[in-house]
């Protein structure tokens, strides 16, 4: 499989689980080209011609031509100068790896992943936060992240993997796309009356029983197990945490639990405030989880080999499983 054909895959997968839905998807990559023509000509040279089609800034090729056809590929939650390394140093062993696929964004998806955080705001607003409201909170905190990752050195993993001329390809949010279609999903439909059937849900599914077992799965943080859950908002997409402010808009909008990966102690005293129980399923087991699903997506179209490194563990299911058992 090429790898422009495995990035585009990615893509169109991450925004047919997007949780604002075709339309407003649409309607964000036609603002971004109407923008794109309004600039002036110095202003074109710098602008990021992939947002005119992917709507997730934090979903990159980062290095290699998009022609290389790609065989066996070291996926990790991070992939930075160690990881790289270590692809180089496998490919010496004897285990050729083609590309490097990285959960977290680097390089210059790391610079400006910032921007996927706008579509929180429809997300809000499809659980009965005013769309202004929304937009308002969190215009602040995108800011903030705006400036926490500018002076960062984002090009260090892409330099070494340049150096060696290994493919490196980041997929963020359509992976974090498909973690919290599925769950939402499940808590949607399923019979979840307490915070404690939750967790209960959760320890069944590989990937959190395996974080459960390494002492980072799912956890009540705030509230109780004993709690009646009410209704349950999963919280794992749009780039990272938004504002502390919303947790009040939501829980005047109804929502009893929040299930994440992560919350900051800012936040954490927000949820606790007003009564909201917070469940942190984990972090590295939801992102395994969510690039999990995705790759059994991507191995039913072709056969990949995958190693697996930097907190990702490899679990399969349903087609892609049972293709590879015969």
């Amino acid at each position: 499989m090429r790898l422009d054909e495995i990035y585009q895959f990615v893509v169109k997968r991450g925004m047919a689980l997007d949780p604002r839905g075709k339309q407003e998807i649409k309607k964000g990559l036609e603002r971004a080209k109407k923008d794109f023509e309004a600039m002036k000509p110095d202003e074109k040279e710098g602008f990021d011609k992939e947002g005119l089609w992917n709507p997730y800034a934090d979903t990159r090729i980062l290095h290699g031509d998009g022609k290389r056809q790609i065989r066996r590929i070291l996926v990790g939650i991070d992939m930075e100068i160690g990881e790289v390394l270590l692809a180089e140093r496998l490919r010496e062993k004897g285990n050729k790896i083609d590309l490097i696929l990285s959960h977290h964004p680097e390089g210059y998806a790391l610079a400006g992943f910032y921007e996927v955080m706008h579509m929180q705001a429809d997300i809000l607003s499809k659980y009965g936060v005013p769309i202004n409201v929304a937009e308002g909170l969190l215009e602040k905190r995108i800011k903030e992240v705006e400036r926490k990752v500018l002076p960062l050195n984002h090009a260090r993993a892409v330099d070494a993997a340049r150096m060696l001329d290994i493919a490196f390809l980041c997929v963020h949010t359509p992976a974090d796309n498909h973690v919290a279609s599925f769950l939402q999903g499940k808590f949607d439909k399923g019979n979840h009356s307490t915070v404690g059937d939750v967790i209960r849900f959760l320890k069944t599914l590989p990937e959190y029983k395996e974080g459960f077992k390494n002492k980072a799965g799912p956890k009540v943080i705030a509230g109780s197990e004993k709690n009646r859950a009410g209704k349950i908002l999963v919280e794992m997409t749009g780039g990272t945490e938004g504002a502390k402010e919303i947790l009040e808009k939501l829980s005047q909008a109804g929502i009893g639990t929040i299930v994440g990966m992560h919350m900051g102690e800012e936040s954490f005293k927000e949820a606790e405030k007003h009564h909201i129980n917070v469940v942190i399923a984990g972090h590295m087991a939801s992102d395994t989880l969510g690039m999990n699903l995705l790759l059994d997506h991507l191995t039913r179209e072709e056969r990949l080999e995958i190693t697996s490194c930097s907190g990702f563990r490899r679990m399969e299911r349903g087609a892609s499983k049972r293709r590879r058992k015969r």
